[in-house]
């Protein structure tokens, strides 16, 4: 998709609305005028013509046939005021705005039925998509959790970014990543990860079990006659823990962006591993995964995010730093600071995203922290009893 088509669906579709409802009508009415100041030599066919085939595209059949029903009135009543009819001129004219009338009303169909077929096609796959990849619990293990998947082209929602989150026994488990590559081999990708995520995390004792779990599963469906394609088909992804009742979190990190960590007093630590590390189903085995462990304070907030934040640039080419961006800002909830960032990226690169970008925030509230969410919603439930 072209860089005018992104913004013309970004605006809704049309770049003027408005201005296109009103051109088969406006064109009618210039007709008539040009019939009326022109000599008879002259004809508005042309225009007249124009109103149905301008309506085709983007108006239902009713209203199609509405308007060329009107241009082929309009051309009859000027004929009839100029005392042109009957005539063999006049008649053709009829004929070729009645012909042009007929091929929009085929135009008209053609399109709604690639649209409709396009529609149907869209909402499969972003139920398959949300099947897959369910919006985690806003509350798991006692964390507040939030997470999102912005893509880069309006209404849409297949992509490779994943991220899950569950609570396990040895603790909330999240896994966050991004398929190399678009389109359905992705899509199969992102459930191939998801699934042996959800089930290595309640089984593995160790965050390193889980990532070779992760590995195994892609190494296996590469051997399959399914897409994967090894070397091309990669996924990076951080595996994180965070154990019940401790104030760190453990994460292996394969080859993905780094986490930070958001502090009450507004800093922001980047949590870089140890030592660097493959993406997942590459198929090559350099070391052992390594878990590499940071204190987790009380109202501390992990962000994942995948490249499409990092990547994001403005309009002369410079990058988004999500750490200088998010330094010194505080946000007392998750959602709040995935709110904040996906305006600041849209606001950034001018709404002209070109990477899809998934984000999941985990904030360990502060001891005595009132929980937010829980506070409006009894103050909405109190207001409605009042009423």
């Amino acid at each position: 998709m072209g860089k005018w088509q992104r913004r013309w669906r970004r605006r809704g579709g049309v770049p003027n609305r408005r201005l296109v409802r009103t051109l088969p009508a406006a064109m009618i009415l210039v007709g008539v005028v040009f019939d009326f100041f022109t000599p008879p030599a002259f004809t508005a066919v042309p225009m007249f013509a124009a109103a149905p085939l301008l309506a085709a595209p983007f108006f239902g059949l009713g209203a199609t046939i509405r308007i060329g029903a009107a241009a082929m009135v309009a051309m009859v009543a000027m004929r009839l005021y100029r005392g042109a009819l009957p005539g063999v001129v006049p008649f053709i004219e009829l004929l070729t705005v009645f012909t042009v009338f007929v091929q929009a009303c085929v135009i008209n169909r053609v399109v709604q039925r690639s649209n409709e077929r396009l529609a149907s096609a869209r909402v499969i796959a972003e139920t398959a998509m949300r099947a897959v990849l369910p919006t985690p619990a806003e509350r798991i293990g006692g964390l507040h959790v939030a997470a999102r998947y912005e893509a880069a082209q309006a209404d849409e929602f297949v992509g490779g970014d994943l991220f899950s989150a569950t609570d396990t026994p040895y603790g909330v488990r999240l896994v966050l990543g991004d398929v190399r590559g678009k389109g359905l081999d992705a899509v199969a990708a992102v459930a191939v990860v998801i699934g042996a995520f959800r089930e290595a995390a309640e089984q593995e004792k160790s965050l390193e079990g889980v990532a070779q779990r992760l590995e195994r599963a892609l190494e296996r469906e590469s051997t399959r006659d399914s897409g994967f394609d090894t070397f091309e088909e990669f996924v990076t992804a951080v595996v994180a823990e965070i154990p019940p009742g401790a104030q760190r979190v453990r994460i292996v990190n394969r080859g993905h962006p780094e986490p930070l960590l958001l502090s009450q007093d507004g800093a922001v630590e980047t949590l870089t591993p140890s030592e660097p590390a493959l993406p997942l189903g590459m198929g090559l085995v350099v070391r052992p995964d390594r878990a590499d462990e940071w204190e987790l304070p009380d109202g501390g907030t992990l962000l994942f995010y995948t490249d499409g934040l990092s990547e994001a640039r403005d309009a002369e080419g410079v990058f988004y730093d999500p750490v200088e961006r998010l330094r010194g800002r505080l946000f007392p909830e998750p959602e709040e600071l995935l709110s904040a960032l996906s305006d600041d990226v849209r606001l950034h690169t001018g709404g002209k995203a070109t990477d899809d970008m998934a984000l999941l925030a985990v904030l360990r509230p502060a001891k005595g922290q009132p929980d937010r969410r829980r506070t409006v919603k009894i103050i909405k439930r109190d207001a409605t009893l009042r009423d």
